[in-house]
């Protein structure tokens, strides 16, 4: 891989580490801000949900500006908004102020996750794009792990009431660092090329090791012809019926999975079960280790056994880990097996549904509407996270099983229709995928 290359993968990837991050540093903070606002159930709910809200709202916005201005230069505000949230959070002094600079991290987690993945795998080459993009979500799971371990860090300095606000205010380190590598990557070759630079887009796929980059440019000008002449570049019902209903359900099963609900209630799921909270801490960079290694070995066989291929394993595997936690919470009994099931469950989804959603969402639509299409799946996705997200503790607060027993019915019918409906896209290029 050469360094142009190399530099546009790691520095689109740390978009996904402050994803990760700011997606899971909130399961250390619950009691914090419980007890610094005086808060009940509904109240952690609206503080966890607060930033869901704003990703879903971030990841709608995001498609049209990313389809007009590239995704690397959309990027560069996202990475100054997650400053701006780290620097609010750290300084937060009441519950509405907190909720703000929340919702502005979601707008920035909301927004990489529609425009990372594009860049990336608008830069990859085919017959490695699965990795490549693969990448982002392996940033995301580190994010976790770092925020899993940065709770814990800060935690044992015993900081007392506001130790909340110091977990939550160092994404701003990151994230400074991500805003100014952004200036060292180049546009993405095919939107220079849809822009009509095609100098510039020539350029940078000669810099990208590309070996013939006029036959990929007119690639690109085929693959464009083909849109229907006089048609405006939109995402429309009509043109990409099928890619939509892919981009809705795998973004769809993603959080019916429970990922997300689990990630964010890990130390109140460890709690129910008996845990205390220092056990808790260390259980929880402990399912983060195991998302991280996970995600690599999927990695390292997406391009090989297929996204289809990972995605029904996952559904098996997932559907008897979340059978077993149900269980586990129904029953009453067994809960010296909790830690396994929810290792299982990391490690099921890890190495499928977390591995393969952006690699699936960025491949499935044609290049003139590639990051609206990112964005409606990314909507999808993070709509059903906001939902679930203020549910779980007000459902599992009465019967603390129940929301394990839907997870896994979902997970089964996740295999069913994986099965029936999803077509294979590993080594196929994004015009030909497009052109479907």
């Amino acid at each position: 891989m050469n360094t142009t290359l190399l530099r546009g993968v790691l520095v689109g990837g740390l978009a996904g580490l402050l994803f990760g991050f700011d997606t899971a540093v909130i399961a250390g903070t619950t009691e914090g801000i419980r007890n610094a606002f005086a808060l009940d159930a509904s109240g952690v709910g609206i503080t966890v949900s607060a930033a869901l809200w704003g990703t879903l709202a971030g990841a709608l916005l995001a498609g049209l500006p990313g389809d007009r201005y590239g995704a690397r230069n959309a990027l560069k505000g996202i990475a100054l908004l997650y400053c701006l949230s780290g620097l609010g959070c750290l300084i937060a002094w009441s519950w509405p102020a907190l909720i703000v600079f929340r919702v502005m991290a979601g707008l920035a987690v909301g927004a990489s996750s529609v425009l990372a993945p594009v860049y990336l795998a608008e830069i990859a080459p085919a017959e490695r794009r699965g990795l490549m993009v693969g990448t982002f979500q392996l940033n995301i799971v580190l994010g976790i792990l770092a925020a899993y371990l940065s709770n814990a860090v800060v935690g044992s300095f015993d900081l007392g009431a506001g130790d909340w606000q110091v977990k939550l205010g160092i994404s701003a380190v990151p994230a400074l660092l991500l805003l100014s590598l952004m200036f060292t990557i180049p546009d993405s070759p095919r939107w220079l090329a849809a822009k009509g630079r095609e100098d510039e887009a020539e350029a940078v796929l000669v810099g990208l090791g590309v070996a013939d980059p006029r036959h990929e440019l007119d690639s690109y000008a085929r693959a464009a012809a083909a849109v229907a002449v006089g048609s405006a570049p939109r995402l429309s019902w009509a043109r990409h019926r099928k890619p939509i209903l892919l981009a809705f359900a795998v973004a769809s099963f993603n959080q019916l999975s429970g990922i997300n609900a689990i990630l964010y209630y890990l130390n109140d799921i460890f709690a129910a079960a008996g845990y205390d909270a220092v056990s808790a801490d260390r259980q929880a960079v402990t399912i983060g280790l195991c998302n991280f290694v996970f995600t690599a070995l999927a990695l390292l066989v997406i391009d090989r056994l297929g996204r289809r291929t990972l995605l029904l394993i996952g559904s098996v595997g997932l559907t008897l880990a979340l059978g077993g936690t149900a269980a586990v919470f129904l029953s009453g009994q067994g809960q010296q097996y909790l830690l396994a099931l929810l290792i299982a469950f990391i490690a099921f989804f890890a190495f499928s549904q977390g591995a393969v959603i952006w690699v699936y969402i960025s491949e499935i639509f044609p290049t003139d509407v590639r990051a609206r299409g990112q964005a409606l799946g990314s909507s999808t996705h993070w709509a059903m996270d906001a939902v679930i997200a203020m549910a779980f503790p007000v459902i599992a607060a009465h019967t603390r099983g129940l929301p394990f027993v839907v997870f896994a019915a979902m997970m089964a019918v996740q295999f069913v229709v994986v099965l029936m409906f999803f077509p294979e896209t590993k080594q196929r290029s994004l015009e030909a995928i497009g052109a479907d």
